[in-house]
């Protein structure tokens, strides 16, 4: 996977990324109205600004509260994991090379699966969910790191590390939830497991903000490094990089970073896997403007996944982890036979 910059693509890459700036905050309003009780995107805002401390009337009690206290937390949530998600997925298909990789290439999604699980089922050790969701994660990925040992650098074993380790904890899961012997638990694990943001609040809006801005800055800093590593490790080495340390942090930050995602939300895929390869449609800029310019878009996309999954099935919400299989299966194909023709 090359990434060919040339000053044409630069400057579309930052039209790119002012159009996706400009859109996110427009989405949000326009998400964070919409629902069983639709609010006008202009008392959105003055409900928000009112909150924020302009000098503006604030909204009547109950629709305040829906704004407040009920959407926007999920809209901004869904906003970072779509961003974190687009970003990671970025990252580790320009670290190995391989256009199929994704956030939870590592193994991280099947190790917070199975925390949340025995947080669940056994309520193992007094852990919340999502604490019990990144311990499992950072297990996965320990485990990762063990299988590697010095071969790090090798793009191939790290896939089948990935996969030797979600295998594993995906047992460990399958294990715990037939164990269990309870209905409603295990309901209630499935659920979690094929992706949510009903549990939203302010407490997970304000840890996954600080891990996917922490987790951003760090890919930002080793932007340059990004688009050596996608000439390959020698042409990283000529350049004075040390492509093992940078591999290992990048690999570390996108764990930490799925981790607490994964265990805010459940697994929600393909959107570390499609946003990428669609960011990379729009525009052929290097990595500092490439990365910024897939969160804005993973942002938007999962904002209004989201949005659809809570509002366009009647009563019954539908987890968004399904709706965003059900988009990413056929993307995903005609991508594959896009680049199947390509000559």
């Amino acid at each position: 996977m090359t990434t060919a910059v040339t000053g044409a693509g630069r400057r579309r890459g930052v039209l790119v990324l002012v159009g996706c700036g400009a859109l996110l905050p427009l989405s949000m309003l326009v998400a964070v109205g919409t629902g069983s009780a639709d609010i006008p995107p202009l008392d959105v805002a003055r409900s928000i600004g009112a909150h924020l401390g302009a000098p503006w009337e604030a909204l009547p009690p109950l629709r305040d509260s829906i704004v407040w206290n009920l959407r926007l937390p999920r809209v901004l949530l869904a906003a970072l994991v779509g961003a974190g998600l687009a970003v990671c997925g970025t990252v580790l298909q320009a670290v190995t090379r391989n256009p199929l990789a994704d956030p939870y290439l590592l193994g991280v999604s099947a190790g917070a699966s199975t925390g949340a699980v025995l947080v669940l089922v056994l309520g193992f050790g007094g852990l919340g969910l999502p604490a019990g969701a990144f311990a499992g994660a950072m297990a996965a990925f320990g485990c990762v790191l063990l299988l590697l040992g010095r071969s790090l650098g090798s793009a191939t074993k790290v896939v089948l590390s990935g996969v030797v380790a979600s295998q594993l904890f995906s047992a460990l899961t399958s294990l715990v939830v037939v164990r269990s012997g309870d209905a409603e638990r295990t309901r209630a694990v499935t659920f979690w497991l094929l992706g949510s943001l009903a549990s939203a609040d302010w407490t997970s809006v304000g840890v996954c903000t600080a891990t996917t801005a922490a987790g951003l800055l760090v890919c930002l800093l080793y932007a340059r490094r990004l688009d050596a590593l996608a000439f390959g490790r020698e042409t990283a080495s000529t350049l004075g990089f040390s492509p093992p340390r940078t591999e290992l942090v990048l690999y570390g930050t996108t764990a930490v970073v799925t981790g607490s995602l994964v265990a805010a939300s459940g697994a929600i895929g393909f959107v570390g896997l499609l946003v990428p390869h669609a960011a990379r449609m729009l525009n052929r800029a290097p990595h500092r403007v490439l990365l910024p310019s897939s969160a804005l878009l993973g942002a938007v996309f999962l904002i209004w996944a989201d949005t659809a999954a809570r509002s366009a099935f009647g009563a019954g919400e539908m987890p968004v982890g399904v709706l965003t299989a059900l988009i990413g299966v056929p993307a995903f194909a005609a991508l594959l036979r896009r680049r199947t023709a390509a000559p």
